[in-house]
């Protein structure tokens, strides 16, 4: 890749920065012709050098345009369904209601419960979702069977799921249904599908961990602002993670 595209971003995610849209709803405004780079029409796929003007309909924006960063924690309760659609009923975006437009890291499924973290800081969520930075995310467990010494040491293994084995972890029985997991991958629906090879169907469902970040002392329902500490050890925690594979 040569230095001079090295020092671009993408016109879409260039936009999403500032935090008026997704890329994809980016991407619809270009298409739509509302997009002006350097005084022409932009076209999907163009990119933003330093010092090029972007115009969205007729007025610029930059850098001065990006917010604040955010970063919350939610106790997602069960049945909310972690997507920025709003179409959707039972969205966390509505059900947060948060006054700044904010995305969730990841996602919990809508039978599961937990923490999430939700933010506005694009570069987060993607060194946390990749797969590769093996950023440890903890799990309380319950099935509808008793655990197994062979359970755990199965799970504890990894188990084929998804046409690939799922990465050895630690799992830790804690009672004679219930047991923890510490993942550092993110495949869908990964814990459930594990246990369903295994011949267990998972009745409940927790995440208590994000790398250093604790679901502490928060209800169902309730959220809190990150630290400025643990936001400090998120950034420090992620300056080698890599966004992109």
């Amino acid at each position: 890749m040569s230095e001079q595209h090295e020092q671009t971003i993408s016109l879409n995610k260039y936009i999403s920065d500032t935090g008026r849209c997704s890329r994809r709803e980016a991407d619809k405004l270009i298409a739509e012709g509302r997009v002006l780079l350097n005084g022409v029409p932009a076209r999907l796929g163009n990119r933003v050098a330093p010092g090029d003007e972007v115009l969205l309909d007729g007025a610029p924006i930059g850098e001065s345009d990006k917010p604040r960063p955010v970063y919350l924690a939610l106790y997602k309760p069960v049945g909310i369904v972690c997507t920025t659609e709003q179409n959707i009923k039972n969205n966390i975006i509505d059900y947060v209601n948060y006054p700044e437009r904010i995305f969730p890291i990841g996602r919990l499924d809508k039978p599961s419960e937990g923490l999430i973290l939700l933010t506005n800081d694009g570069n987060i969520v993607n060194k946390i979702l990749r797969a590769g930075n093996r950023h440890e995310k903890e799990y309380i467990v319950s099935v509808n069977q008793a655990i197994t010494k062979n359970f755990v040491t199965q799970m504890s293994a990894g188990v084929p799921v998804l046409d690939t084995v799922t990465q050895p972890c630690t799992v830790e029985r804690l009672g004679k249904h219930t047991f923890r997991i510490v993942l550092t991958q993110g495949l869908n629906r990964q814990i459930r599908r594990m246990c369903n090879y295994l011949g267990y169907e998972v009745t409940a469902l927790k995440r208590i961990r994000i790398m250093d970040i604790q679901l502490g002392q928060l209800k169902p329902g309730q959220w809190r602002l990150l630290t400025q500490k643990e936001i400090r050890h998120l950034h420090d925690t992620l300056k080698d993670s890599k966004k992109t594979a």
